[in-house]
């Protein structure tokens, strides 16, 4: 289908923006999207126009609500004080990210994964865990079979030997033990979903491995909890650069979290520029 667009997207930068790990670039412009047990293609031919694999009934029932196309987001741009230029200035050049709305449990894992690794490194960990756990849905353009995310009860069945050979690392431990927890209380996610934020946060940081910037990513790319501000080197650095008096987090509330992603994607966008 095609899809005219009337809001902020950019298929390239919310594929770098540092939250999703499965969006992979084709040629012709396309983008292998996985999200869950489903995937598709999806090209942006112009800025306003988006070509996804997908029927209107498809997109109606999952990939409008995925991509956060109930929220404005020109809009939150423009709650930016004209004072915070370097805001402003990050917001201009981030302009297209999105908050995408991603499985908690997929979250959980992949950014406990995500510690110490590089994104190239992340994938292929992903990867191999859906390739070792998780269910066939459909054939990719080279006769590959693609594989959804494994469901807790199909990452708990895994041994170790297993896990190990997907280049777990340290983190095998916690992500193992984070699969047990969760298939043994299959509604333990949706028990989540119904918290306040602060009580979020700290069931979140009851997981093995999962600290503050775990527990924020997940909250803002899992839970959908668009106040939630991870903070990592890139983030620090720009806090530590540009808001030395503190950074205006009642200012932006309830949408710290949109900030943070243009500030992140500047950020260190911009620092790479520099070396």
């Amino acid at each position: 289908m095609e899809l005219q667009l009337t809001d902020d997207f950019d298929i390239h930068k919310i594929a770098q923006s540092g939250q999703c790990f499965r969006w992979y670039p084709l040629a012709d412009d396309q983008c292998r999207i996985f999200a869950g047990d489903r995937t598709i293609l999806l090209s942006q031919p112009s800025p306003n126009r988006l070509h996804i694999s997908c029927t209107e009934t498809e997109f109606a029932d999952f990939w409008h609500t995925y991509f956060d196309f109930p929220l404005n987001y020109a809009q939150m741009r423009e709650k930016i004080l004209p004072s915070d230029t370097y805001l402003k200035q990050a917001a201009q050049y981030g302009c297209g990210i999105r908050i995408l709305q991603q499985a908690p449990w997929e979250m959980l894992i992949t950014f406990i994964l995500s510690q110490r690794k590089s994104i190239p490194a992340i994938q292929k960990s992903v990867e191999a865990l859906c390739t070792a756990a998780g269910s066939p849905i459909d054939i990719a353009e080279d006769g590959k079979t693609l594989y959804g995310f494994p469901s807790p009860a199909q990452l708990a069945a895994l041994d170790t030997d297993t896990l190990a050979a997907c280049g777990l690392g340290y983190r095998l431990p916690y992500i193992q033990k984070a699969a047990q927890t969760v298939a043994q209380d299959p509604a333990a996610f949706s028990a989540l979903a119904q918290q306040s934020d602060a009580e979020l946060f700290q069931s979140l940081l009851a997981f093995h491995g999962v600290g503050a910037k775990i527990a924020h990513c997940v909250m803002l790319f899992g839970f959908h909890r668009l106040d939630a501000f991870p903070k990592d080197v890139w983030i620090n650095r720009v806090l530590d650069a540009h808001y030395p008096n503190g950074y205006p987090f009642e200012q932006y509330a309830p949408f710290n979290g949109i900030m943070q992603q243009y500030l992140f994607f500047f950020g260190r966008a911009t620092h790479s520029a520099s070396i």
